[in-house]
């Protein structure tokens, strides 16, 4: 096929173009062309042209000069926080503005003002004394604003825990998985309602489509795999774009699942040799944990098995077809293997690593920023419904909750077998393993540093992007989580990180570059 320049491109004459008139669309394109590329030089040309009055030039200089200042002060003074940022301008319109509380708390005439209030009346000294508290109040604030811009952590007091909901109608994008059981089950459960909220969660047919919904805007928040906050604001396998990681949506919950016609054939990594092998994005904790335990077992993931990924819905039907010898996947579709008589359950991930991160609440930069009372809100909810959740004595009754058609779509006994941790294993075996899953919301800087590590292990981060303080810091909020963990009565770890221990090695958060290292040279790979 051949490819047209656009100048071989013929359009007929009285074209109407979106503007409304009549002329060829190329003609936008040389207009645009001919205009100054710089604004300085472009606001040259207005006022050349008359457009702009010198009275309203200085007039707008004047404005601009305090209003600027204004800005920056607030700015300075919010430490990133809007609501501290509002705060404080509302002090400033209360005083008369910056200039008028300054210039009485500190002003050259402020003794002599001061004076002439005390011989004035009542009226003037409160004027006057309510624009030197207002002085003061900004100087202690602006305080604390450097003290929460530290780089020891991301900044703690997004949002007011009272302010004005920005938008309390909300969609959030989940993944049909008991990983998204905070998410899923405050909408029918009421946490969402708790907290002010009207909130509808859409499922989602795969984790890129998450990616790519959440890169687009097109609803509020995310269900996210823990991995994928960081390789997003990263640009790793698309487009750079800023994620938090708010709260951890469940720790451990996950399942390497043997296909039955390996039956008795697989009893350690190095049995997997030659396996077909899915998980369910590259960017997830399934993808770094299968790796993980292949490698300890001397095998290559890159070369002696293969690694893909596949929708945790579409899982165990390609199982069945024979096109999965094993995977890695969230439950309950390692349950559900085990429902259908295809799979049997080899290994449990917290077998792995217990109380490892998994999936997690997650939202852009952006719709925080615009929406800073509202994302804490449904944080809240979220961190509320991961503690009622996590205790055993509430599984049976948000089991309940999770099976309906538009949220999980699963048989009751499977779900059930997942939350409560009494389970079959697909080989005759009946278990009671309590803490199968669990849902801590606490966003471990650890669990950042260790994710973070194995990108780089399996070259899916560049070393040089790999600023594992920054990463943990800029998108793990973890002081944010432990604010609203401790507004509903919880009591979250006094550290930000721990020493992690796994099957096969223990991870420092203070050396992950030398982790990555130790890994290579003892396992070669």
């Amino acid at each position: 096929m051949a490819i047209l320049s656009q100048s071989s491109v013929v359009v007929p004459p009285d074209v109407q173009c979106d503007c409304g008139g009549n002329h060829l669309p190329q003609d936008h394109w040389e207009f645009l062309e001919s205009m100054p590329q710089q604004p300085t030089d472009m606001v040259d040309d207005l006022i050349k042209m008359g457009i702009y009055k010198s009275d309203v030039l200085d007039l707008a200089n004047t404005l601009t000069q305090v209003e600027m200042r204004e800005a920056l002060l607030l700015r300075e003074l919010g430490g990133g926080n809007p609501a501290r940022e509002a705060f404080c301008r509302e002090l400033l319109q209360e005083a008369g503005g910056l200039d008028q509380a300054m210039a009485a708390a500190f002003g050259v005439h402020a003794t002599e003002f001061f004076s002439n209030t005390i011989r004035s009346g009542d009226y003037s000294r409160r004027e006057f004394m309510k624009r030197v508290v207002v002085a003061a109040s900004l100087i202690a604030i602006g305080s604390c604003a450097q003290d929460a811009t530290k780089p020891t952590d991301e900044k703690s007091s997004t949002g007011s825990a009272t302010g004005k909901l920005e938008k309390p109608q909300l969609s959030i994008g989940f993944i049909p998985i008991t990983c998204a059981t905070p998410i899923v089950m405050s909408e029918p459960l009421g946490f969402y309602e708790k907290h002010g909220l009207k909130v509808t969660v859409k499922k989602m047919p795969n984790w890129a489509a998450v990616r790519d919904s959440a890169i687009a805007g097109e609803l509020d928040a995310y269900h996210m795999l823990s991995p994928m906050p960081i390789s997003i604001t990263l640009g790793l396998g698309s487009a750079a774009f800023p994620i938090k990681l708010a709260s951890i949506e469940n720790i451990n919950g996950q399942a390497i699942t043997v296909s039955l016609k390996h039956k008795g054939k697989v009893k350690e990594a190095k049995d997997f040799k030659g396996f077909k092998i899915g998980v369910p994005f590259p960017f997830s904790m399934h993808n770094l944990l299968i790796r993980y335990y292949l490698a300890a077992g001397g095998l290559n993931p890159d070369k002696d098995v293969q690694i893909f990924p596949v929708p945790p819905p579409d899982s165990v039907a390609k199982m069945s077809a024979g096109d999965l010898d094993a995977m890695l996947m969230p439950d309950p579709f390692n349950q559900r293997a085990v429902y259908e008589k295809v799979g049997f359950i080899h290994m449990l991930s917290k077998d792995l690593w217990a109380g490892h991160p998994c999936c997690a609440f997650a939202a852009s930069q952006s719709w925080i920023d615009t929406n800073p009372n509202t994302f804490r809100a449904v944080n809240k909810a979220i961190v509320d419904a991961a503690s009622y959740a996590n205790n055993p004595t509430n599984r049976t009754k948000v089991a309940a909750a999770l099976i309906e058609r538009k949220y999980l779509n699963q048989p009751l006994p499977v779900v059930e077998a997942v939350l409560t941790g009494k389970f079959e294993d697909g080989l005759g075996n009946t278990l009671n393993v309590p803490d199968r899953v669990g849902f801590d919301p606490y966003p471990w800087k650890s669990f950042a540093k260790w994710i973070s590590s194995q990108l780089v292990r399996w070259e899916l981060m560049p070393k040089e992007k790999a600023d594992y303080e920054k990463i943990a810091n800029d998108i793990f909020m973890t002081n944010v989580a432990a604010e609203l963990q401790k507004e509903i009565g919880q009591t979250p770890p006094a550290t930000l990180e721990r020493e992690e221990t796994l099957k096969y090695d223990r991870f420092d958060p203070k050396n992950p570059a030398s982790y990555v290292d130790e890994q290579i040279k003892k396992f070669k790979v």
